[in-house]
């Protein structure tokens, strides 16, 4: 099986972002939705937030994910869970899926990279994005980093290769000038933060102990290595947000 650095760091992790479960169950407990209600999960990882989704609240899931062997996690873990059929996954892109799928009562997007098409990068225009794929009264979650200061120029350029970031009075004035209305924004701990990369790294570093022929692990250690600076680096600079959005219209 071809392997990488998030397919072994997502089977360690109980969410594929620095946030914990309880948390995104938390913000759900806030919406409307109803049992039936359909949602996408965007990136949808190790599937966890979309086996509570279904779970917890009877919600009727698509579950999108581009990297195949993260998607062949997702699917052994629904299946364990017994949600084959009530959560559906999808190999793919997000826009992919949102060209040809019908408005959503629900977005769950948690660190997540361009979802509405290439070049769609910025916050506001992100966020727009989604809002055209939701139903009048429908709820985006949306997670991503946070600059919790100033970062430096090199740091920057490094953790901004694929989407542009914002501070936490940022996200929420992007969320607003996109149309929504904020109704919860939460960041996580340093604690939590700090959790989630030394997990992932971790578990990492103990498959390249135990794998140290396989023909993937020389890129993997390559991986592993950048993010261990950028964590180092980023420590009380980066940190992640939560919000819950809700499209009045």
């Amino acid at each position: 099986m071809r392997m990488s650095f998030h397919r072994i760091a997502y089977e360690a992790l109980e969410v594929c972002n620095a946030v914990d479960l309880d948390a995104i169950e938390a913000a759900i407990a806030l919406t409307d939705l109803t049992p039936g209600a359909l949602a996408l999960d965007i990136g949808c990882g190790n599937a966890s937030v979309s086996i509570r989704l279904a779970e917890r609240f009877g919600l009727s899931v698509e579950a999108v994910e581009i990297d195949p062997a993260i998607i062949d996690l997702a699917r052994d873990r629904v299946v364990s869970a017994g949600l084959d059929g009530r959560v559906i996954l999808r190999k793919g892109a997000s826009p992919e899926v949102l060209a040809i799928s019908s408005p959503y009562d629900l977005i769950v997007a948690l660190g997540v990279i361009e979802p509405t098409g290439p070049g769609v990068r910025a916050p506001r225009a992100m966020l727009e994005g989604l809002r055209a794929h939701l139903s009048p009264g429908g709820w985006l979650l949306w997670g991503d980093l946070v600059w919790l200061d100033e970062p430096p120029g090199p740091l920057r350029q490094l953790v901004e290769l694929n989407n542009l970031y914002t501070d936490h009075d940022g996200w929420r004035a992007a969320a607003d000038a996109a149309g929504f209305e904020v109704v919860s924004a939460a960041l996580s701990t340093q604690a939590r933060w700090d959790r989630y990369g030394d997990t992932m790294q971790a578990a990492v570093y103990a498959w390249l102990d135990a794998n140290p022929t396989h023909p993937d692990a020389p890129a993997i250690a390559g991986r592993a290595h950048q993010l261990k600076l950028m964590f180092d680096f980023g420590r009380g600079v980066m940190g992640f947000g939560l919000y819950l959005l809700r499209n009045p219209d």
